[in-house]
């Protein structure tokens, strides 16, 4: 899951921080904007938000009194426990806010310590602070949520300011008491963990890869329009393709899978066709705009091949854009083609009133009438009608839009209804051009609803769809599919309220009432008359054969593999350690304990198979006779250290291998681990082992060399308990190539989580004494000379053994180069920011270490974290390098001009500068107090900058996909300015927009082209978009000739040019003799960036060596498909 950049926490009221109560992180979290859950990257069996309901909920309200609240000296606090629907819950709150100057209020699960493992509850709640004085002015928030072990609390981080709630005068404070009261809905779920989908419904689901639930509705919708599907297994492809490389071939074998296999399918095959890295598979997008980006990339990939024509031939309608004047015969007309129709929602109260609107006849008349060429300004009607539909018609219903007064994108989640059947014909053909075929009845049939759950800033996506148009419906919910009625797929997806009655009487019996945030976002309908042709039979015959063969092999692979899982319980793993294996690991592969088991021989034994057999298996696999064998059992110490512990008895040695690795592990592990000893003769032939005493310990030995810096086995021996170090010391110096009389230093190697325990062992001393016990180690080194001491690092074992523990490798990248390596230093996890800082300085050549500034990583999306690392903010390299369970090897660094301390109380804000006088950008930091104002960044700009006259007055924009969105105020603080998200821009007010007239207007001008043959309709803006006076009763004609010169085009491009009165994204082309400032009188459009004059034009402007976001993290990324 695609982790959204999480906005500015200062957020409107009905914009609170929705979270669990747990500190605020990045990565794949329910991280949520806006009262709903954004979706999260979740586990192949996680539950997601609301999706498991399946009965009538049972509601009831619990109303929790807080006496002495201003006294109360908790961090958080929690109600009693309260029961709804069987299940215990109860309220957290922080009364003093959770890390924020908010009141923090969250519903939580009473019992989630004690209940099984996979266990999920739903419930739909809010959570409101009592006005005990006004009741109107309560304070109310409500959500819904999928309770798991993950996260089993669940609500509002920012609920309200605290300075409200402790203002007694405002009402929530009375008597030092604070009243809270939670309604709470629950659902009972299917219990996921057993539910097999295939066996349900006949169905499987898709695997959800982080955040591509939007994905996944959609492929299974398409897929479900068996003549689509028969056209891509028609598309042609060979068995040298490959699937992660071919978007034809990936799509056929998600199709495959999806047809013939009994469990959910993966996409990573698909989505590594379209090029996507793991980063895009957390990014959420817009299922419509996938929808048209994979539809185009088919359509181009089927060119030429048998199924050339297939996507128009079921998505393509026409609709016809006409001008008609009312007082002479003069009308012009346009046919345009379309592949799904955007209907509005707001202010319709369902699919048809959307299609009245959609052709509701606007009249252009008084200031806004039309230039009808020879006819001269004229009234007249002006609309659209359909010439004809698609066999497939796709509607996307505009949940999404821009609030104008809030400055931000709102969810529409108003009340919406869509029929089960669809009739276009109404009316006697209402919605038709004289131009249409009457004779095709376009009467049409509901085959899908893909829902939204979620907010403006994330959600989660799934369908309801009913594959042979049969009264059964069926909901696709990434890897689960439930049979679903006709009411759970229409009217529960009509968005509005939910009204839920009390289950629990008593004096306040109000019903809860719920904003549904899930609701239709699109519809597919299939015409009646073409129903037979589209839902059509799909059969292996229609699959290619290598395509088949491909498949059904890694059918077989995966059956192989399932079978090899399923008879897991039939057999043991044994792991055999032998001396080989410690001598080739220690000192490369590991330096503490003896060896890495899973990089050891391992052997499936059947559990019923005697040990003895085993032996002869081993003594084939190592050439070693049976006689010659002893096998030592492992065992995990206190101290999490792993060693030999004891031989195995010969009476073990006649038992099963099931029997032994039940002895040899309490642990439900399927894994029997042994240490093979074998003695050699001085022939280096295996001989029998010694006999073994209560009285002989086995020993283990490695050898540090302080200047090498290395740490080798060398062997091992058998010593009594009553011996002392000092009677080996000449098999040590014989183990180790030295001199029998060579000084050498002894020491245990005791253990090393969490910290290293090294201590040098009295060779005086017995081995008892020392409580030496059989599967110690021991380390031994030369006696370095002080001299020789103060040449090498790591003088000891303990210290060397130190330095391994604490080593860190840490790849460092410049920020503004986050893909690629600049250099490594080898750091220690217990270095502190400053020797961090310090080492990198040196690296760089750099004298003040304070101007270095770390950012940290993001494991999951590989890329730098949103927020740097504040300078002494943390306290060890460990803390820059964590991120949630995973230690990441990455830091990214700048070199600032100034300390970082210093610049820690300043505002920087990037601003794009263009030049009054010449065709020029360029990019200013501008660093300032954080309490200055947008006056304050234009003066600092002017002495930065050639103006074309010295007292020139500057302008500071917000543009964003090449759109002027604000014009700062002069007095706005720059504290709150986010340049993040969007470009800022700042340039000179020429003096024509100074002295405007009275009936001069200004109008905002962009460039834009169509973007792709299949959604002509589709504008795509680009370049700089910039401001215009016009004049009033100025033509396009003069309009052009000051548009050019200001742009300085050559002629020859500039004829090539279209000009258009473009409002909510759709062109009406204008003549050079029509009156521009006529269309420009409109006053109800609720951003003046939604209407323009577009100048249409192929975009060859060369790239600038900036982008609109020049910052690290984008708001919202355009699909992509790149291959």
């Amino acid at each position: 899951m695609t982790m959204m950049t999480p906005q500015p926490l200062d957020q409107q009221e009905d914009e609170e921080m929705l979270v669990p109560h747990s500190d605020f992180v990045e990565g794949p979290q329910p991280l949520v904007e806006g009262p709903q859950p954004m979706e999260v990257a979740q586990p192949e069996n996680a539950s997601t938000a609301e999706n498991q309901a399946v009965d009538e909920p049972q509601a009831s309200r619990f109303t929790w009194t807080i006496e002495n609240f201003s006294r109360l000296n908790l961090k958080k606090l929690y109600s009693e426990v309260f029961i709804v629907g069987g299940y215990k819950w109860r309220v957290l709150i922080f009364p003093k806010g959770n890390n924020v100057d908010y009141l923090s209020m969250y519903l939580d699960v009473a019992d989630s310590a004690t209940l099984p493992y996979g266990w999920s509850r739903y419930a739909q709640f809010s959570l409101a602070v009592v006005n005990q004085i006004h009741n109107k002015f309560t304070i109310k928030k409500d959500t819904q949520h999928q309770f798991n072990q993950r996260e089993s609390d669940w609500g509002f981080t920012s609920f309200m300011p605290l300075s409200e709630l402790y203002d007694p005068s405002k009402g929530y404070l009375v008597n030092d008491s604070v009243v809270v009261e939670a309604d709470v809905a629950v659902r009972k779920v299917i219990d996921y963990w057993t539910y097999d989908s295939k066996k349900e419904t006949g169905y499987v689901g898709l695997k959800n890869q982080g955040a591509t639930c939007y994905m996944n509705s959609l492929l299974q919708t398409l897929y479900h329009i068996p003549y689509f599907r028969k056209a891509v297994y028609h598309m042609p492809t060979t068995e040298n393709d490959m699937p992660s490389g071919s978007i034809p071939l990936a799509l056929q074998s998600l199709f495959y899978k999806l047809q013939y296999s009994d469990t959910s399918v993966a996409t990573k095959e698909l989505t590594k066709s379209f090029g996507w890295d793991t980063y895009d598979s957390f990014m959420q997008h817009d299922v419509q705009e996938l929808n048209r980006v994979l539809c185009e990339k088919l359509e181009d990939k089927m060119k030429g091949t048998v199924v050339e024509g297939t996507i128009q031939k079921l998505f393509e309608g026409h609709h016809m854009n006409y001008i008609e004047c009312i007082n002479v015969d003069f009308k012009s007309t346009r046919k345009e083609s379309f592949y799904d129709l955007q209907l509005d929602v707001k202010g319709c109260k369902d699919v048809y009133a959307s299609f009245d609107k959609y052709v509701e006849v606007e009249r252009l008349e008084g200031d806004n009438k039309y230039h009808a060429e020879e006819h001269g300004l004229q009234d007249a009607r002006k609309g659209v009608l359909f010439i004809d539909f698609p066999p497939v018609l796709q509607l996307q219903l505009k949940r999404f839009e821009y609030d104008f007064m809030r400055d931000t994108m709102v969810k529409i989640n108003d009340r919406y209804e869509f029929p089960l059947q669809l009739d276009l014909d109404r009316e006697s053909g209402k919605y038709l051009s004289p131009d249409a075929d009457r004779s095709v009845r376009n009467l049409y049939t509901l085959h899908s609803v893909l829902v939204h759950s979620g907010g403006v800033h994330g959600g989660h996506y799934y369908a309801f769809i009913r594959p042979t148009l049969s009264d059964q419906w069926y909901k696709f919910d990434d890897e689960r599919v439930t049979k679903e009625d006709v009411k759970r797929a229409l009217e529960e997806q009509y968005g509005g309220e939910e009204e839920l009655p009390q289950t629990n009487p008593g004096f306040n019996n109000t019903p809860f009432k719920f904003t549904k945030y899930s609701n239709a976002y699109m519809l597919v309908y299939i015409r009646e008359s073409d129903k037979d042709k589209i839902i059509c039979d799909v059969d292996e015959k229609d699959i290619a054969e290598h395509l088949r063969i491909r498949l059904k092999k890694e059918q077989e692979e995966k059956e192989d593999k399932r079978r090899y899982k399923a008879q897991a319980h039939l057999y043991t793993i044994i792991k055999v350690a032998r001396d080989e294996d410690l001598r080739e690991q220690i000192g490369k592969d590991i330096h503490f304990d003896l060896v890495d088991h899973d990089k050891v021989r391992s052997f499936r034994i059947q559990k019923q198979m005697p040990f003895n057999l085993f032996k002869e298996e081993v003594a084939k696999e190592f050439g070693i006779p049976v006689q010659y064998q002893r096998f030592w059992i492992w065992a995990k110490r206190q101290n999490h250290t792993y060693r030999p512990n004891r031989p195995l008895t010969p009476q073990e040695e006649t038992q099963t291998v099931g029997q032994l690795r039940e002895v040899s592990t309490k642990t439900h592990n399927a894994e029997l681990k042994l240490f093979l000893e074998v003695e050699y003769g001085l022939d280096l032939r295996p001989i029998p082992p010694p006999d073994k005493t209560k009285e002989d310990i086995l020993l283990f030995f490695k050898l540090y060399d302080p200047e090498k810096e290395e740490l080798r086995y060398v062997g091992r021996l058998f010593v009594k308990c009553s011996g002392k170090p000092s009677e080996i010391l000449t098999k040590l110096n014989e183990l180790a190539g030295f001199a029998p009389e060579e000084e050498i230093e002894i020491f245990e190697e005791i253990k090393y989580d969490p910290n290293v325990m090294c201590e040098r062992l009295d060779r005086r001393t017995s081995f008892r004494f020392s409580q030496i016990e059989d599967g110690d180690i021991i380390c031994f080194q030369k006696r370095l000379s002080p001299e020789s001491e103060e040449q090498v690092r790591y003088p000891d074992v303990p210290m060397f053994l130190e330095y391994v523990k604490n080593r860190q490798v840490v790849h460092f990248r410049a920020l503004e180069r986050p893909k690629e390596d600049d250099f490594c230093l080898e750091l220690a996890k217990n270095h502190t920011y400053d020797d961090v800082v310090e080492r990198v300085a040196q690296r760089l050549g750099l004298n003040d270490p304070s101007k270095i500034r770390l950012t940290p990583h993001n494991c999951y999306s590989q890329q730098p974290k949103p927020n740097f690392i504040k300078y002494r903010s943390v306290d060890h390299l460990l803390d820059m390098l964590v991120h949630y369970n995973q230690v990441s090897d990455i830091l990214y660094y700048e070199v600032l001009d100034i300390p970082l301390p210093e610049l820690q109380c300043l505002k920087t804000l990037k601003v794009a500068f263009h030049y009054a006088t010449k065709d020029e950008v360029i990019i200013l930091n501008v660093r300032l107090p954080k309490l200055s104002t947008v006056e304050d960044v234009l003066n600092e700009i002017k002495t930065k900058v050639e103006l074309s006259q010295p007292n020139a007055e500057l302008r500071l924009l917000e543009v964003f996909y090449h759109k002027i969105y604000k014009i700062f105020p002069l007095n706005e603080k720059i504290e709150n300015i986010n340049d993040q998200y969007w470009t800022l821009r700042a340039e000179e007010i020429p003096d024509e927009e100074k002295n405007l007239g009275p009936h001069d207007r200004l109008i905002h001008v962009y460039h834009f082209t169509k973007e792709t043959a299949q959604n002509p309709m589709q504008v795509q803006n680009f370049g700089e978009p910039f401001f215009l006076v016009i004049r009033e009763g100025e033509t396009l004609a003069e309009v052009k000739v000051r548009i050019q010169k200001k742009l300085q085009v050559p002629d020859e491009e500039f004829s090539k040019w279209k000009f258009a009165f473009l409002s909510l994204g759709r062109p009406e082309y204008l003549q050079d003799t029509d009156i521009v400032s006529s269309r420009f009188q409109r006053r109800d459009v609720y951003g003046a960036w939604e209407q323009y004059l577009g100048l249409e034009h192929s975009d060859t402007t060369p790239k600038r060596a900036y982008v609109s976001n020049q910052n690290r993290h984008t708001f919202e990324k355009p699909v992509k498909i790149y291959n």
